[in-house]
């Protein structure tokens, strides 16, 4: 099976192919293709929604037929658009401007190829990250039941999956996601945007306990986080200090870093014994923190589970991924039915 899928849902133009052999789950990309405006945001330190709608505007098509152009021979030879088996698309959530870009011309290419399209949850599509077979990463078989833990700038999710067919919510942010702390904070410390890799890589100058911050939510009895507490924490402590310098901004850094972490951590951990799973997933951009990666193997190397971390090039959002879920939810519906949800969550 071979899919092209078009991800749009925020300010990244990606287009891509993957292929997905009937024997087994694994997904193989045929050609990966993503363009960006973060140049223009991160002048205003954060997205500007017309910005990234107008950008896209300009990538998509020259972004898809790259994809095309670029996509691995296989045993057909060079990729044909016969040889296409259905267009993948994100559907939601995300920018209106920008899910409108890559859902219309899906839906226009549909037409034209006459091929199925599948709307797909770009918050699935961050977990399917994890079935994705590359180069420098074998992908090993994921068992079931498994915990997915979706860390990004606007989400942070546990999600149960009994199976590829059956998932349930079973707890969420309540107020920020931990990407948008670590955003609002690196902000805070006049850091380069986005705040968590540049948090990330200051903190490794950082020493432990100069600072301690709260750790919201850790020992509640449920699943569900809350980040703008720490946020308030660390605007205080900065407006105390008036002025920071190189050493306070690195010990900052460490402190927040370590505080989202163990939370992050904790909940998993809890969860995971809660529900009795074999797995447990990491996806979205902030699973490509290495400390993060480092403490969750660490944990969960005396609990006999297994730990599916995607490369970081994956983690951060890429139309790979929104294929990789259509590949295993493979139910397509009329171009003229697909619709932009910008609030869509999990369902």
């Amino acid at each position: 099976m071979k899919i092209l899928s078009i991800e749009t849902s925020c300010d990244e133009t990606a287009a891509a192919i993957i292929s997905k052999e009937l024997q087994n789950d694994h997904i193989t990309i045929l050609s990966n293709v993503v363009a960006s405006s973060f140049a223009l945001h991160s002048k205003t330190g954060g997205i500007v929604p017309e910005i990234a709608a107008r950008e896209q505007l300009k990538f998509i098509i020259p972004v898809i037929e790259k994809a095309i152009e670029n996509c691995l021979p296989t045993e057909e030879g060079k990729l044909k658009i016969e040889n296409l088996d259905a267009i993948a698309v994100t559907v939601g959530p995300g920018l209106i401007g920008s899910l409108l870009i890559g859902i219309e011309t899906a839906k226009t290419l549909a037409y034209i190829w006459k091929k199925p399209i599948i709307p797909v949850n770009h918050l699935l599509g961050h977990i399917y990250a994890n079935f994705i077979q590359t180069t420098n990463h074998k992908q090993l078989t994921i068992n079931f039941p498994a915990l997915a833990l979706l860390v990004s700038g606007g989400h942070t999710d546990l999600v149960l999956l009994k199976s590829h067919t059956e998932f349930k919510w079973i707890g969420g942010t309540l107020d920020d996601a931990a990407g948008e702390a670590f955003d609002k904070i690196g902000r805070l410390l006049d850091l380069p945007y986005p705040g968590g890799p540049s948090i990330e890589k200051v903190s490794k100058k950082g020493v432990i306990g100069s600072f301690v911050f709260p750790r919201p939510m850790i020992g509640s009895k449920d699943f569900n986080f809350s980040f703008s507490g720490l946020k308030a924490a660390v605007a205080r402590e900065i407006i105390k200090l008036e002025k920071l310098n190189e050493q306070q901004v690195a010990d900052i850094s460490k402190a927040t870093q370590n505080s989202i972490i163990q939370v992050l951590i904790r909940k998993t951990v809890k969860a995971a014994k809660e529900y009795n799973v074999k797995s447990i997933l990491l996806g979205g951009g902030v699973a490509a923190n290495q400390k993060l990666k480092e403490k969750m193997y660490s944990q969960l190397s005396t609990l006999n589970l297994q730990l599916h971390v995607p490369p970081a090039h994956l983690c951060t959002d890429n139309a790979v991924m929104i294929g990789a879920y259509a590949a295993f939810h493979y139910k397509p519906i009329l171009w003229k039915n697909i619709t932009a949800n910008p609030q869509l969550y999990f369902n």
